[in-house]
């Protein structure tokens, strides 16, 4: 039974204009559910298997990528959303796409192209994903986008707390046609699917450095809570191999964020005691939260990533290489659109403006997947050697 403050699906279904475009709704699946499928069958999701996650897609078929980031997201969405009595189906839709907007080489790329962006709006991940489906999906016959209903979107565009100015380029542009309410707080299913977000690199992250022998299993012994996880594993099971101990250790690290901010956020509901959703929006902070202690650790785990990971030397020069690629694809591509695709070449006919021009270059650039960028770059500024 959902949470008087849950997501209720029925009062979508029967509120005029709950979708940018009017629809019947379907008569075998929540709105909700129609959102995530939706999103699962559109073309920017299925370009998440061959986008970076930390480590460019192509260097290791092990390591994750912005799919199986993003799959992992909505797995922990829908266990805490449950335990919670909120509404999983929207938690799940909104997990599966918060990462849709994701530029090649992960936050490298986005980086790359909000620099390239600056004199014309910046760019941004999350807005560039309401931008997708509201906008640059194009497969349906009445409308421009997916149509999502309007706690889906609310959700993409501020499941990490209200957004503050400057309002991103492309989320204060949908907002000026439909309001997304961006001062207040989002559902609690969206508050769910951020810090599931959270949960699920921090978890991976450590996973996949380890295998790509950046850190060892000593040096995370070292770190708050993953000493507990370590200690606890070595203590059952004292001769177990480096690996199966290395995998029990990280799930237990897993289970530990999930469980402690289950309680920690029954903790604040309760204190709370909100009559609906608004009263979620309106509480002045997110209700769903780590504990004081676990969130103090993650800082530092956090920190021990940042410094041995994301600025790893090997990481560090493919973050060189691949920002000059971007910044070299987009000056072509800026100064000459003729070397965009047939299908993009009609649009830039239509650009009214160095603006309008820049948008499009940025919207066909982060669209790319990793392999995809590479192999332009070489298309366009390689010669092979005879």
């Amino acid at each position: 039974m959902l949470a008087r403050f849950a997501a209720d699906p029925s009062f979508a279904k029967n509120k005029t204009n709950y979708r940018y475009f009017n629809e019947d709704e379907s008569n075998f699946r929540s709105c909700y559910q129609r959102d995530r499928d939706r999103i699962l069958h559109c073309s920017a999701f299925r370009r998440l298997k061959h986008k970076t996650q930390v480590f460019v897609e192509h260097e290791g078929d092990y390591f994750r990528t912005r799919l199986t980031h993003t799959l992992e997201v909505a797995q922990v969405a829908r266990t805490i959303s449950t335990a919670l009595d909120l509404n999983f189906d929207l938690s799940e839709t909104i997990a599966l796409a918060h990462d849709l907007g994701h530029a090649p080489f992960g936050h490298t790329g986005e980086e790359a192209l909000d620099d390239l962006m600056k004199a014309y709006g910046g760019f941004d991940h999350n807005a560039q994903a309401l931008r997708i489906v509201t906008k640059l999906e194009r497969h349906y016959a009445d409308f421009d986008g997916l149509n999502l209903t309007w706690d889906t979107l609310e959700g993409i565009a501020k499941h990490n707390g209200p957004v503050e100015n400057p309002i991103p380029y492309a989320l204060n542009n949908y907002n000026s046609v439909q309001s997304l309410n961006l001062e207040s707080f989002a559902s609690a299913e969206a508050q769910v699917a951020a810090i599931s977000d959270d949960i699920a690199y921090n978890s991976h992250d450590l996973h996949d450095g380890l295998r790509a022998k950046l850190f060892t299993d000593d040096d995370l012994k070292q770190l708050p809570l993953l000493n507990e996880c370590y200690g606890a594993v070595d203590k059952i099971y004292p001769n177990l191999d480096p690996y199966r101990r290395r995998h029990e250790a990280l799930r237990r690290f897993f289970g530990m964020l999930v469980e402690d901010v289950i309680s920690k956020s029954k903790i604040i509901i309760l204190e709370l005691s909100p009559k609906s959703i608004d009263d979620i929006r309106n509480a002045g902070k997110s209700v769903i939260q780590f504990s004081d202690e676990v969130f103090l650790a993650l800082n530092e785990i956090k920190s021990f990533l940042f410094n041995n990971m994301y600025r790893a030397p090997k990481v560090v020069e493919m973050r060189k290489i691949v920002t000059i690629k971007l910044q070299n694809l987009f000056k072509k591509y800026f100064d000459d659109p003729s070397f965009l695709p047939s299908d993009w070449k009609l649009k830039s006919d239509f650009t009214t403006s160095e603006t309008d021009l820049a948008r499009m270059v940025a919207d066909y650039i982060s669209g790319m997947t990793d392999r995809y960028a590479l192999n332009q770059y070489s298309k366009l500024f390689e010669v092979d050697n005879p």
